[in-house]
């Protein structure tokens, strides 16, 4: 049976939040794709966007709290601050850790390190102020101290908590906690976590003498950070003024401009990252053959037509819409609202997204017909088969009935029981489905091969429905019945 690409294993996610916003407890274990679904107002947004601010405060959530990246930015640092007498004296710590690092075949712990290098990596885990200005950012808040409950009569302290683990194993942790008073924040690092590859080569590149210069060059034998992408519920608006806000945007940056416009209304992190992200996509990444298709299996089955990107005279993209068999493309504005909806997920999976990066979607079903919601689902499922991560929110009884469709046949192909092997499935050990509730705790909903994911407030609504909808037919029909008798 195929198995979902990664670059690397993915380690276990566990986030655990009291008093936060609204959501009064919540313990997630994040899986290849994550469902935070229930009522509104209960803190699916939330969590999606602390998981993404937290992913951007470590750079990604991987085996050890920092990226290959930050590990040559401090080697920078502590090199300038303690200068070699040449590039042939070395230190006997760094002699040893780079005898260790060339041992093939040989783990290499996190107490391997050098000491300068633990510190440093200790004291960044434990610095609040870098977790708060994300928190700040992406909620636009002045404090970090607004997220705590905002339940009417509620004391209680805020507390979030990040563990990465695999197996019984716990590789490092983050918690935060903020009474009204203050944040504190505490952090482990497991001295016996063994660093991967790619922390390995950035790790010998920062130490060997042969990589040091007055301007370092850098092999880069080691993979760009994994990176976490938001498309938040209000994409589709974007979509169809981003032209508009973006001229805006340039007329305000200019000296006359700053000048005539001293009070300007902030995005929130998530808005302007994703509003960037859009503008720059086409110069983001090389496009994935993996993530074409994808992408074009959306355009040819759901939208049925393609996404276009053109350059405006002010040399920022243009979205249009052409659909299948026409020669006009249509601009956003003109095009249906499920258009505009979609349209960031292609352009995301064109030339943004990555195998090993996070996806955060806020309900992928908005505006969508039962059909396309459905196809959107295996959508899903295909990131997942391509490696990425895929957090949602959702509201979608559709949507929510595929995926469990897709996890019985992924478990149907346990059984060697297919006579051919699907493209799209997923087994219920890669989804993870979580219902928000008013003023409760956040539950997991475990799959059920007869029910599915679906929280049981759905069956209730549909219960209600139906009984409504008998007991109106009996009027009816009794009306009738009288009506033939006279």
């Amino acid at each position: 049976m195929q198995k979902t690409k990664d670059k690397q294993q993915s380690p276990n996610v566990h986030i655990a939040v009291e008093n936060f916003g609204p959501i009064e407890k919540a313990e997630i274990d994040l899986r290849p794709l994550t469902v935070f679904v229930g009522e509104s107002n209960t803190g699916k947004t939330y969590l999606a966007a602390l998981f993404y601010a937290l992913q951007r405060t470590f750079d990604e959530i991987s085996q050890v709290p920092w990226s290959p990246r930050r590990i040559l930015q401090l080697g920078d640092v502590y090199h300038s601050r303690h200068p070699r007498p040449s590039t042939q004296v070395l230190s006997e710590e760094t002699r040893e850790v780079l005898e260790k690092l060339n041992v093939t075949g040989q783990p290499f712990k996190f107490s391997d390190s050098p000491q300068w290098l633990q510190d440093r990596l200790r004291s960044d885990l434990v610095d609040s102020e870098r977790f708060k200005d994300e928190l700040r950012r992406c909620f636009d808040l002045e404090s970090a101290s607004e997220l705590i409950r905002f339940a009417q009569d509620q004391n209680d302290a805020m507390r979030i908590l990040l563990k990465v683990s695999e197996e019984d194993q716990t590789l490092w942790s983050f918690e935060i906690y903020d009474s009204g008073s203050g944040i504190t924040t505490d952090g482990f690092i497991n001295n016996d976590t063994v660093l991967r590859h790619d922390d390995r080569a950035a790790l010998r590149e920062t130490l060997d003498p042969g990589g040091w210069r007055q301007e370092p060059v850098r092999l880069f034998s080691w993979r760009a950070p994994a990176e976490s992408y938001y498309l938040p519920a209000a994409r589709s608006g974007i979509m169809e003024t981003h032209a508009v806000i973006t001229s805006s945007l340039v007329d305000r940056v200019t000296r006359v401009g700053l000048e005539r416009f001293s009070e300007i209304p902030a995005f929130s992190g998530l808005i302007a990252d994703f509003l960037k992200q859009i503008i720059g996509s086409e110069e983001r990444h090389l496009p994935s053959d993996e993530m074409n298709g994808i992408a074009e299996v959306l355009e040819n089955e759901v939208l049925r037509g393609e996404i276009e990107v053109r350059k405006s005279a002010a040399e920022y993209p243009e979205f249009r819409y052409r659909p299948k068999k026409s020669e006009q493309a249509l601009r956003m504005s003109q095009s249906s609202s499920m258009v505009s909806e979609l349209a960031p997920l292609v352009l995301f999976l064109r030339g943004i997204v990555r195998p090993g990066d996070t996806l955060i979607i806020e309900e992928p079903e908005a505006h969508l017909h039962p059909a396309a919601q459905t196809k959107v689902a295996l959508t899903l499922a295909r990131l997942v088969r391509a490696g990425v991560r895929v957090v949602i929110t959702t509201h979608s009884d559709w949507l929510l009935e595929q995926i469990g469709n897709l996890v019985r046949e992924g478990e149907v192909m346990k059984l060697g029981k297919n006579k051919t092997e699907p493209t799209t499935w997923l087994t219920k050990e890669e989804v993870g489905a979580w219902w928000f509730r008013t003023d409760k705790p956040v539950v997991e909903i475990p799959f059920d091969n007869i029910e599915g994911i679906e929280p049981k407030d759905y069956y209730d609504v549909a219960e209600e429905l139906h009984n409504n909808a008998v007991e109106f037919q009996q009027h009816l029909l009794n009306e009738e019945k009288c009506g033939d008798d006279e």
